[in-house]
């Protein structure tokens, strides 16, 4: 089992940025892929983007250029680097955990959200 903790939203003017932090817990070396979503009111829950165990990245078309996906191994700490925010960025933001653990089992473990406001 994989707990995540989501921390740093906030409210930031369109064109500011904002960094946030998935911290997890438990059987995190089971971890293969670290991933964020997001949801806005009203629409679907959508991939932001996701790093695997090795430090590669990949980011949906949207994000691309703005957003950045860092981990730090030590701390088992996912980040979110937001930059030139805009107010079509406001949703709930989500951080997801695949595990694949051998016999055809995977666990998909997910935060709380934290919110992330972009408005002036």
């Amino acid at each position: 089992q994989v707990q995540l903790v989501e921390s740093g939203g906030g409210l930031v003017q369109p064109g500011g940025s904002l960094r946030l932090s998935c911290a997890a817990s438990g059987s995190v070396s089971s971890i293969n892929v670290m991933n964020w979503y997001r949801q806005a009111p009203g629409k679907e829950r959508e991939l932001v983007g996701g790093i695997t165990r090795a430090g590669s990245t990949n980011y949906a078309d949207s994000m691309k250029g703005r957003f950045t996906i860092s981990r730090d191994n030590v701390k088992n700490t996912v980040y979110l680097q937001m930059n030139s925010l805009k107010p079509e960025d406001t949703a709930v933001y989500y951080c997801n955990a695949v595990s694949d653990i051998g016999f055809g089992t995977i666990y998909n473990n997910w935060g709380q959200g934290t919110q992330v406001t972009v408005s002036s």
